[in-house]
C-alpha cells in the first residue's frame, strides 16, 4: 500500500511524515520521527506507557494510526521539559523517587499533566483514578500518587 503524507503539530513544531496506514502513531513517533519518549509496553492500550495528547486527549498511541494524525496536534514526553528545565512534575517525580525503570514514566507523566491541568486541585482518589490505565510493575503507586499530588499543591502555591 502506498504511504500518505501527514501534516502535524508535535511539541509546538509543525512536522511531516509519510505514513503506511497500518502504521501507528507510536511506531511513527519512534522510529521514523525519533521521538522514543514513548515506550511500547503491550501494544494493546493496556499499559499507558505510550500516552501522548492528542488534540488536548489523552491516548494510547498504540492504539491509534499514524494517519489519524493528520491535521492533529501532539505533545508528547518530549515537549513537557526541555534538559534541566524540567516540569514541575518531572521534578517532583525525581524529589519522591517515583520511577525506576522508566518504561511507565512518560505515560504517567503525560497522564498527571492532562489531570493537573484538567483538575488543578485533585483528590488522591482522583489522582489514582486517572492514573489507573497507567501499569508501574517496578515502583508501585503511592510514590507516583504522592509525586502528583505534591507537584499539584506547588503548582497551586505558585
Amino acid at each position: 500500500m502506498s504511504k500518505k503524507h501527514i501534516s502535524t503539530v508535535i511539541n509546538g513544531d509543525a512536522m511531516e511524515f509519510l505514513a503506511s496506514p497500518e502504521q501507528s502513531l507510536l511506531d511513527i513517533l519512534r522510529d521514523e520521527l525519533e521521538l522514543t519518549g514513548s515506550k511500547e509496553g503491550c501494544g494493546t492500550g493496556d499499559c499507558g506507557a505510550c500516552s501522548i495528547m492528542l488534540d488536548g486527549r489523552l491516548v494510547c498511541s498504540c492504539l491509534v494510526l499514524g494517519v489519524e494524525a493528520d491535521g492533529k496536534n501532539i505533545d508528547t514526553i518530549e515537549g513537557m521539559g526541555n534538559g534541566s528545565d524540567m516540569h514541575p512534575l518531572q521534578k517532583k517525580f525525581l524529589e519522591h523517587a517515583a520511577l525506576q525503570c522508566g518504561i511507565c514514566t512518560p505515560g504517567i507523566l503525560i497522564a498527571a499533566k492532562a489531570l493537573l491541568e484538567k483538575k488543578p486541585d485533585p483528590t488522591e482518589e482522583e489522582v489514582r483514578y486517572w492514573l489507573a490505565g497507567n501499569l508501574c510493575r517496578c515502583t508501585g503507586y503511592d510514590k507516583i500518587v504522592r509525586a502528583v499530588l505534591d507537584t499539584a499543591a506547588d503548582m497551586r502555591a505558585a
